[in-house]
């Protein structure tokens, strides 16, 4: 008698979620209603250009019936755009399809030996340029030869974890090093672009100043700006002495080396 009830009951459950599986299917979309986060940060990412992107695939939403949209789908090509980090799309009962995405950030651009240009972002991830926004962050040039096309489908980090790669990669140093730029507030200020040298040595020119910071390889990246930050603080602020050196080397140990112009 129990087991005869029991699937009387989940049958009766089983028609009941049938009856509102159908329901949905015959729900028109009446309304796309679009959340982009991290707007104050970056500008990638406009309602219009959702909505044209999803023109551009011929997704048919609004005032068709939910049998018809797959929410998969439109999820799946959301998260294939360049500039979005993660997007999820849901419908609810009454006619409204919500878009809810958070656009990549990016930390730093990376410009290459043959003068292309991408951003690498927080996840670490190559990202390319975008023709509405410029974002203000760090810039890195001079012997950088991974092109955008060969590495996007990689991020720093699995390219730092890989032998081929990390043989001829500078990006995971050059990452490292702008992390801990960005993550400080005195740095972040002062340093606006990261050179790479022939000999593939880091090199650091500040907004002022004028001088060159020889930084050397992204080894004992703490102590070395430790003693930049010293530097400048007891060196050349006691001493009113922004212009007077053309050099400033950190690649020795608990030295720093200037060179007078």
């Amino acid at each position: 008698m129990v087991a005869v009830l029991w699937v009387i009951t989940i049958a009766g459950l089983m028609g009941s979620l049938g009856f509102v599986s159908k329901s949905e299917n015959n729900i028109i979309a009446t309304n796309l209603n679009i959340s982009i986060h991290n707007n104050d940060e970056n500008l990638f990412l406009s309602e219009t250009d959702v909505k044209n992107f999803f023109n551009e695939r011929n997704d048919s939403i609004l005032n068709n019936h939910y049998k018809n949209i797959s929410i998969p789908e439109l999820e799946k090509a959301l998260n294939s755009h360049p500039a979005i980090e993660n997007a999820e799309v849901s419908a609810d009962m009454n006619g409204e399809i919500k878009v809810e995405i958070k656009q990549r950030t990016p930390v730093l651009r990376v410009i290459n030996k043959g003068g292309e240009s991408y951003y690498i972002d927080s996840q670490s991830k190559l990202m390319p340029l975008n023709g509405n926004y410029t974002a203000r962050v760090l810039i890195a040039n001079g012997e950088i030869f991974e092109p955008y096309a060969r590495r996007y489908e990689y991020s720093v980090d699995q390219i730092k974890k890989s032998k081929v790669f990390s043989e001829v990669s500078v990006l995971d140093d050059i990452l490292d090093v702008s992390n801990y730029i960005m993550k400080d507030s005195t740095l972040n200020g002062l340093i606006h672009q990261i050179y790479v040298n022939k000999d593939k040595e880091l090199e650091l020119y500040p907004a002022i100043g004028n001088h060159r910071i020889v930084f050397g390889t992204a080894k004992d990246v703490v102590e070395k700006f430790n003693k930049l930050k010293l530097f400048y603080k007891e060196g050349l602020n006691k001493t009113d002495s922004w212009t007077k050196y053309s050099t400033i080397n950190l690649k020795y140990k608990n030295l720093v080396v200037c060179t007078k112009k």
